[in-house]
């Protein structure tokens, strides 16, 4: 069942002072633990099971790094300049965290060569163009010494294949899988979806949950499904989710 954040139940307006915002990051975390957890055991599912990547797109690099202090280690950004910044801020910040850089936001080709330097994954693939640019980056990358090994990749699904949005249509979504999973200097992770407002999120998810298992049963380490945020977790989570992104539930609005 989706249950929608209400304004009452998102962080307030966040504190200037490092202090007090390490204590709203803190409770606004447990929070959202306590929400995958409870949506995982009603589905008869391990909490264990369902990830959690922070998306800190236009919060600044401070904030990752209390949440680096607080455990977190995966941080989701939608645009590669803000996110190759903020990865140099906090490797200055905080040099010994070893966090996991994902872009989750549709990506221009020609940013492929300067985010392989930086980033762990692209969540967000849904051209074979894209996956084309990104495999020549990611060899370009680990032969310069730039990169230690192949970038992961997630096939974004559009389920309603909508023009506009990011996202591949269902039915291109097991070619391109192929195509990832061809290639030497990427690793196809699994899928990502985000549901559009124009359909129901159960339905959504089943239906992503059920190409899943389609792609997984073509190769069998693409188990990762990326679904669900802030408004919808639930959904996703009973549908087999095994990560979820969440920004506004977990930092608050700006």
């Amino acid at each position: 069942m989706t249950v929608p954040s209400s304004s009452s139940d998102l962080p307030s307006a966040p504190s200037s002072d490092p202090g007090t915002r390490r204590a709203e990051l803190e409770d606004a975390l447990a929070a959202v633990r306590a929400r995958v957890a409870d949506a995982a055991r009603a589905a008869g599912r391990d909490p264990g099971e369902v990830g959690l990547l922070a998306v800190t797109k236009t919060w600044p690099a401070q904030d990752v790094a209390l949440l680096t202090d607080l455990g977190l280690t995966a941080f989701g950004e939608n645009k590669e300049q803000e996110g190759a910044a903020k990865a140099a801020e906090l490797a200055e910040l905080r040099p010994e965290a070893a966090p996991r850089w994902h872009i989750v936001g549709r990506l221009q080709r020609n940013k492929a060569r300067s985010l392989v330097r930086w980033a762990h994954a692209v969540d967000s693939v849904d051209s074979a163009r894209l996956v084309d640019a990104l495999e020549s980056a990611a060899a370009k990358a680990l032969d310069a010494g730039e990169r230690e090994g192949p970038l992961e990749v997630l096939v974004q699904v559009s389920v309603d294949a909508d023009p506009t949005r990011g996202g591949a249509p269902v039915a291109e979504v097991p070619e391109l899988a192929d195509r990832v999973a061809g290639c030497a200097h990427l690793h196809l992770g699994g899928l990502m979806t985000v549901a559009p407002q124009d359909v129901a999120p159960e339905e959504a998810f089943a239906t992503v949950s059920d190409l899943a298992a389609r792609v997984r049963a073509a190769h069998p380490h693409a188990t990762a499904l990326s679904a669900g945020m802030s408004g919808d977790l639930e959904a996703a989570v009973a549908h087999g989710s095994t990560c979820v992104r969440v920004g506004t539930a977990l930092l608050g609005r700006r």
